[in-house]
């Protein structure tokens, strides 16, 4: 089995040629980490060189790589999150999936990186950490974008992408790995899910491939946790509020989450994104980029 050749700033070229977006060689992006706690470290990708204007946060079992073409479409200095538990972040305090730790973590990681930020942006598990930022440190999010994300979420809604999340645990070589994620990923092209696994999984010296992100097994917590909780914290937000829907198969949000949305946050701006499933950052980047850009100015 030979060796998959992998450099992490080496495919921005082919994201921009896959969406049409103009190429003037490599963007400015480098990898920073924050230490969160003693023995703790959250790593992130800066993007640009003057004050970041959002900080992306992606979803479960995903890392900061998810956002590159939105980065590239939006050009502006931005941060984009590994979240605790995935990419090169270590672990978090109780687990990858408790949103209350992953929003003391952030935290830290805005002050340090991104105190100037116009807007926090958070897909799926990155939306409801923003929520968590938000209600612990409101004087750091100005305003809050989520993508195909609200506190209605539940093990039902997620259940396709919790089986992908549940699958083997080991492939025996990357081309298994491609094609278990193209089944599970049917609004994505290939070559995108290509680039999304160099940067999501790790080659064995076997030859095997194994995630990179923390597996959500129950064993993890006892049993999967539930996220209504956060609804409090949805009407406690007194910042401008953008909630992306994607309206193919795989989103999580559905006509009653949007209408609660709306109910605790009457000023929410609601976008609706066609042909896009879940993972709108990666079904539409470029149309998503332009959301971004008009909610933050």
């Amino acid at each position: 089995m030979g060796t998959v050749e992998y450099d992490e700033f080496g495919m921005f070229e082919q994201n921009a040629e896959e969406y049409g977006l103009p190429y003037d060689g490599p963007p400015d992006v480098r990898r920073e980490s924050v230490e969160v706690a003693p023995g703790r470290r959250l790593s992130a990708l800066v993007w640009g060189t003057t004050d970041p204007e959002l900080m992306l946060l992606h979803g479960g079992a995903q890392n900061a790589h998810t956002w590159d073409t939105v980065a590239l479409a939006l050009d502006r200095p931005l941060v984009a999150v590994d979240l605790p538990g995935h990419g090169h972040s270590d672990g978090g305090a109780h687990g990858s999936l408790s949103t209350r730790d992953n929003g003391g973590d952030l935290a830290v990681v805005v002050r340090a990186l991104a105190p100037r930020t116009k807007a926090v942006v958070g897909m799926s598990l990155g939306g409801l950490s923003a929520v968590a930022l938000a209600a612990q440190a409101p004087e750091l999010v100005e305003r809050l974008a989520l993508v195909d994300i609200t506190p209605g979420v539940t093990t039902g809604k997620a259940a396709a992408i919790t089986a992908f999340i549940d699958g083997p645990p080991e492939f025996a070589s990357f081309d298994e790995l491609l094609a278990r994620t193209v089944e599970h990923n049917p609004t994505r092209s290939v070559s995108s899910l290509r680039r999304g696994i160099l940067h999501n999984a790790v080659q064995r010296e076997d030859g095997s491939w194994v995630w990179r992100y923390a597996r959500f097994r129950d064993n993890e917590f006892g049993v999967r946790p539930e996220f209504g909780d956060l609804w409090d914290a949805v009407s406690a937000l007194s910042v401008p509020v953008m909630l992306v829907r994607g309206m193919a198969p795989g989103s999580v949000v559905d006509d009653d989450d949007e209408a609660e949305l709306v109910r605790r946050v009457p000023s929410a701006r609601i976008e609706h994104v066609e042909g896009a499933g879940h993972s709108i950052q990666g079904d539409k980047p470029v149309e998503l980029a332009a959301l971004l850009a008009a909610f933050i100015g």
